[in-house]
C-alpha cells in the first residue's frame, strides 16, 4: 500500500486532528482575550478620572476587582507642637475612605491597611480614631513606626479594598 495514497480513514483522522487543533486554538485565543480584559489595570486620579501617565504616584489603581490606594498622609502645615494624632488620623482615614469610594468600594470592603506612625507613642491615639471607621469590624492591618513621614504627617495609611458588588 502506498503511504501517499489518501484513504477515508487517513482523511478523517487528519480532519479530526485539524478540527481539534482549531478548537484548542480557538479556546486558547478566547482565554487570552478574557485574560487581557480581566487583567486590565486602571490608574485613576483622586477624582476618579484616568491619571496622567506622567504622574509619579497614582492615588488609585484598580486591578482584578481590587482597589489599591497609595499612602495617604495628613500633610499638616501648622506648627509641629500643635500636631495631634487624632486630627491626623481623621484626615488620613477620610482621604482613604474617599479614594476607596472613588474606586468603587466602601469602608466595609477594605481588606487590608498598612499604617505608618511617625512614633509608636501615637498607636493608642490612632486606634481611638481608627475604630470609629470600622463599626462592622476592621480589616487586616499592619502598623509600624518609622523614622519620619513626608508632609509633616504623624500617620500615613495605604490600603487594598474590594470593589463593592452592585
Amino acid at each position: 500500500m502506498n503511504s501517499r495514497s489518501l484513504t477515508r480513514r487517513m482523511f478523517t483522522n487528519r480532519l479530526a486532528a485539524m478540527m481539534s487543533a482549531a478548537g484548542l486554538a480557538g479556546a486558547w485565543l478566547s482565554s487570552k482575550a478574557e485574560a487581557k480584559t480581566s487583567n486590565d489595570i486602571r490608574k485613576l486620579d483622586s477624582e476618579g478620572k484616568p491619571s496622567d501617565p506622567k504622574q509619579f504616584i497614582t492615588p488609585i489603581v484598580i486591578h482584578n476587582g481590587l482597589i489599591y490606594v497609595a499612602g495617604q498622609g495628613a500633610h499638616d502645615t501648622g506648627p509641629a507642637e500643635q500636631f495631634e494624632i487624632g486630627k491626623h488620623t481623621t484626615t488620613v482615614m477620610d482621604n482613604v475612605k474617599k479614594l476607596v469610594e472613588t474606586g468603587g468600594g466602601t469602608a466595609d470592603t477594605i481588606l487590608q491597611l498598612t499604617v505608618f506612625l511617625a512614633d509608636i507613642k501615637y498607636y493608642d491615639g490612632m486606634n481611638q480614631v481608627f475604630k470609629t471607621y470600622f463599626p462592622h469590624g476592621g480589616p487586616a492591618r499592619t502598623t509600624v513606626a518609622v523614622a519620619a513621614l513626608p508632609g509633616n504627617s504623624l500617620v500615613e495609611i495605604n490600603c487594598i479594598a474590594a470593589i463593592a458588588k452592585k
